[in-house]
This record gives C-alpha cells, structure tokens and sequence, in this order.
C-alpha cells in the first residue's frame, strides 16, 4: 500500500468525559506518536485538559503550544469546528450536554468529510456520549452510525448500500459483529442469513487488505452450547449455519457455529502462539467486546470495517467519573494511533 502523508485526524470525542484528556496525555507521553496528526474539536477544551493534565503532572510539562489548524509543528495542531468556547463555556466534566455532544458531532463531521474529500488519511475517535448526542439533536446511536450515514451520502448511496462494521481488537483477540448498537431483543431479529454472510464477506476482506492473508473466520453461536443441535434453539441450524455453508461456497474459510462460551478462549493467541482462529464474527455488542476488554481495554481497538476510509478508536468510553482527575490512561489511544498508521502505511517519520 502506497504511504500517504497527508495527516490523521483525531477527534476529541464528549468534552465532558476523557477524550481531551487522553490526547494531551499521549502528546505528553509520546510526542513523537504525533507527527502529522490534527486533533479536531475546540480550541478551549484542549487548553482545560492541558491543564488537568499539568496540575497532575510532576515535573510540570513545558506549555504545550497549540497551532490553529494544521500543519502541526512543535505542539497540538488544533482545527477549531463550530464556534469557538471561552474556558467558562467548556462543558462541565462528567454533565451529558447538549454543548458537548453538538462539539462531537461537529468534530466527527469535520474530520469524516476531510477524509471523504482526501485530506486526511485516516480518523481516530476519542469516545463520546451517546446520551449527549441525542440530546443535541443528532439522531445516531454512536460513532460507527454516523460515520456510515457521513460516508454513505458522500458517496451516493444508501447505508443499506454501504454496509459496515465494528471490530474489535487488541494483540490476542478480534471480533467483529453481526449486529452493534441496538437492543438485544432487535439485534436476535437482525441475525439474518444475510447480516451474517455479509459480516464475513466484510470481515474476509478486511482481514485479506491488512494482512495479506485469507483469515480463518470462527462463527460464535447465539444460544447457550450452539443450541445443542436445536434443543436449545432454532438459530444456529436455521440462520447460521447456512450463512457458514454459502461464505464457504464464495471460498471463505470460515467454521462454527461455536459455542459462544469456549469460541473466544479457543482464538486467542498467547505466549505468541497463534489462536485456532484469526477472528471470531460475534452476534451481538457484548458477546463480541467483553472477551476483548476482559483481557485489557490498555491494548484494545475499535476499527470501522467497510468505510472508504480508515477509522480507528481506543476501545474504552468517556469515563465520566475520571474525567478531570488527570489520571485517564492512554494508552488505547495510543495504540489506535498506532494501528491507524499501520493500516494507512504511515510511518513515523512520514
């Protein structure tokens, strides 16, 4: 893949939770990590979690400078979206506000139409609050939505048309899922044959563009035990298993259905021996992400499949009990950072 050089974008997530936070954290720890990047968001707010930061700090950091907008320099290169706040406007940490969901919502959209129009390479999400969005009057679920629907337009299609989703990763484990933001009891009546076989084709590409190499998908099971043959439910003879049967008649290679306490244990590499499988397609949001951030959510990745451009995002929320404290960790920002660059073909010194 051909290096691009134009910058990644990272957006601030909710004002009132982390995100801020974590970006200047990361510059602090690791300066290097962001050469050619642009944070997205506010100006004020970034200045307020410098400064949780430095009051936590000891020794104290030097100022941070903050050029308005990019390229980036010495310091935090910042491209102001919406009208700028004063420091007393910066929401309050930890409050769900309209304010702050409205400053996400502006950065997202920022960030996805430069990167639709080819201006950044990739995008890296601080997380935001899905309450907040609604109460500012945006009507998706969360990040991966929006960005489908941004996408989607840009393009001409339907979302329909332009399906995607969410993986989850980190160095021992990645799942992808069937279904993502929706209630339990919608998200059993979307486990079609359809939403599974487009998951693995979705997945299988993925998997084939960063690694070079056709994966092995697992299928984890819905029901306790895979069903147990139907005596514990109807899906995986119904649903699952003919999606398997047609994903390996488009030459994927794909097993299960597993049971969906045992799929997780049987993928993950350890001690740097490969798992049996290179990815396991969950069903739903928690079947998927609680193996993954049970094994540390320090190392995990949320990546968007099937966007026309690279996003990626650390794998934790706003912690809104944390927010302020200046004791956030990092460190899954970091590794998002990282493996954006990764998927992008940027190196540091690009």
């Amino acid at each position: 893949m051909p290096v691009d050089k134009k910058p990644i974008a990272i957006t601030i997530g909710d004002a009132a939770g982390i995100g801020p936070e974590i970006i200047v954290k990361a510059f602090c720890q690791a300066p290097e990590q962001f050469h050619n990047c642009i944070v997205v968001g506010d100006k004020a707010v970034m200045q307020r979690a410098w400064q949780v930061v430095a009051a936590k700090t000891r020794p104290l950091p030097k100022p941070m400078p903050m050029n308005m907008p990019m390229p980036m320099q010495e310091g935090l290169s910042i491209q102001q979206v919406g009208s700028p706040l004063a420091l007393e406007q910066v929401p309050a940490f930890g409050k769900i506000s309209a304010v702050a969901g409205q400053l996400a919502a502006y950065s997202i959209t920022w960030a996805t139409q430069s990167a639709l129009r080819g201006e950044v390479s990739a995008i890296v999400t601080a997380p935001l609050h899905k309450e907040a969005l609604a109460l500012a009057g945006v009507k998706f679920p969360g990040h991966t939505e929006m960005l489908q629907a941004l996408a989607a337009q840009h393009l001409h299609k339907t979302t329909d048309q332009l399906p995607v989703r969410m993986m989850l990763a980190n160095r021992e484990l990645k799942t992808v899922l069937v279904t993502i933001h929706q209630p339990l009891r919608q998200a059993i009546d979307a486990i079609t044959v359809d939403n599974i076989l487009e998951t693995l084709r979705i997945t299988h590409r993925a998997e084939l563009a960063s690694t070079g190499r056709a994966p092995h998908l697992a299928v984890a099971g819905l029901n306790p035990h895979a069903g147990e043959g139907g005596l514990l439910g109807r899906e995986e003879t119904d649903i699952i298993q003919p999606a398997i049967q047609l994903a390996k008649a488009e030459g994927m290679t794909v097993s299960g259905p597993w049971s969906p306490d045992t799929v997780f244990m049987r993928a993950r590499s350890e001690r740097g021996q490969p798992g049996a499988f290179n990815v396991v397609v969950a069903m739903y949001h928690d079947q998927g992400l609680i193996p993954v951030k049970y094994l540390g959510v320090e190392q995990g990745v949320n990546i968007t499949l099937g966007l026309p451009f690279v996003r990626t995002s650390p794998d934790h929320g706003t912690a809104f009990d944390l927010a302020g404290k200046g004791v956030a960790d990092p460190s899954s920002l970091l590794e998002a950072m990282a493996v954006a660059r990764m998927l992008t073909g940027i190196g540091l010194g690009a």
